[in-house]
């Protein structure tokens, strides 16, 4: 019989998980600071700092996805640390940078660094032994970590001068250096165990020891699910302050503050599937985004805009940690979680674009049916997904001892 060889999740593991998803997806989380900086160094309006900003996070989403492959052989914390020194120097670039090709290409080597980060530390998720903690941890902590780096960036630019913030970056990709050291450094791998510790498994129902080549079908659902997500978050402000007559002050501490109990959603994600089955609750999380997704949209009473942020920032943390813990448990490997977060990386960079196209052409009265619709129909391959994680879950587990007959 074979089991499955997985690393405990230490503490040491869990900050390496941390320090590597913080910077893997920090491009996207801090791309609005980003855009600001652009903007005001080199006097680029909106669409201009808008597509330098593009540019950084479709490398990041080529580079995730070329190398989620990669990820699923041994050498992640070595290939972890490639992409750090590679970010680094393009964080380096950005900030000495002095006319516009020169910050396209800095942006575009902090995007390939930054992916092979991504790659790496989402693949070692499945290589723990407890997906879903794994992955409840792994958001959370990047939530924390990435509030503070969004204080740090602005003030930095403020009290240091334009463009320091990327520096910042740069020393914590530094900082990360020693921390990635901790990763899993390779797949969760099958290891033999004695006879009868397994009782009814087989080899094969044990997971797979190779890396599983995700569908086209599933990515696109993904890439659309996030192209959705982000695309509603980047605009809701907007919503905020002209659909349901907030403050510009009022609106930015209602988002902040749901980015915060959002992470009770992360907690939650793993308590839900235990108790109703990962499937159930994962429909359920999926259902209640979609809903107050389009109520923040159309909503005109500033209650239930506030009410409606709160429960999509919950439903989508829960709905990531569900995800990734499903696409750990289905390819041990890590190659399904690594490209599941290149796809995810590039919706969310196709996502504002085509939300402000619909927003301008069609108004926010079909957008909120739209991403309702999307998100709803984006969540179909993830949940069959996760329907197969689960048969994959129940083959691994060892069936209780049988008594011996007695005559």
């Amino acid at each position: 019989m074979t089991a499955r060889r997985t690393a405990v999740l230490t503490l040491g593991v869990a900050v390496a998980l941390i320090a590597g998803a913080t910077l893997g997806n920090g491009g996207a989380n801090l791309m609005p600071l980003f855009i600001d900086d652009f903007s005001a160094r080199f006097g680029l309006g909106d669409s201009g700092a808008g597509l330098v900003g593009a540019a950084q996070l479709m490398a990041t989403a080529v580079v995730t996805l070329r190398l989620a492959g990669r990820a699923a052989r041994p050498g992640r914390v070595r290939m972890t640390r490639t992409g750090l020194a590679v970010a680094g120097a393009g964080f380096v670039g950005a900030t000495a940078a002095s006319d516009l090709p020169t910050l396209i290409l800095a942006n575009l080597v902090i995007g390939a660094g930054l992916g092979a980060v991504y790659a790496a530390a989402t693949a070692a998720i499945a290589a723990t032994d407890d997906a879903d903690k794994a992955s409840a941890v792994t958001i959370a902590g990047t939530v924390v970590v990435t509030a503070l780096l969004i204080m740090a960036v602005p003030a930095a630019n403020h009290s240091l001068g334009e463009g320091t913030g990327f520096l910042v970056m740069a020393l914590w990709c530094l900082l990360a250096w020693p921390l990635v050291r901790g990763l899993p450094d390779g797949p969760a791998t099958a290891t033999p165990t004695a006879p009868g510790t397994g009782a009814g498994a087989t080899p094969e129902a044990e997971g797979p020891t190779t890396t599983a080549t995700p569908s086209w079908v599933l990515l696109g659902a993904i890439a659309l699910l996030w192209a959705v997500t982000q695309g509603a978050w980047a605009y809701a402000s907007v919503f905020g302050r002209e659909h349901a007559g907030m403050s510009a002050s009022a609106v930015s501490v209602v988002l902040a503050v749901s980015g915060v109990v959002a992470l009770v959603g992360a907690a939650l994600g793993p308590v839900a599937a235990r108790r109703f089955g990962r499937t159930r609750s994962l429909a359920g999380f999926i259902v209640a985004q979609a809903l107050s997704m389009a109520v923040l949209v159309l909503t005109r009473d500033p209650v239930l805009f506030v009410v409606a942020a709160v429960l999509w920032q919950a439903c989508q943390l829960a709905v990531l940690v569900q995800t990734l813990a499903a696409a750990a448990l289905l390819d041990p490997s890590g190659r399904l979680v690594a490209s599941l977060s290149g796809a995810s990386a590039l919706g969310t960079g196709i996502g504002p674009l085509a939300v402000g196209a619909v927003l301008d052409t069609a108004g926010a009265g079909v957008l909120g049916v739209l991403l309702a619709l999307g998100t709803l129909v984006a969540s179909v391959p993830p949940l069959r997904m996760t329907v197969a994680s689960a048969t994959a879950d129940r083959a691994r587990r060892p069936e209780p001892a049988r008594a011996a007959p007695t005559r």
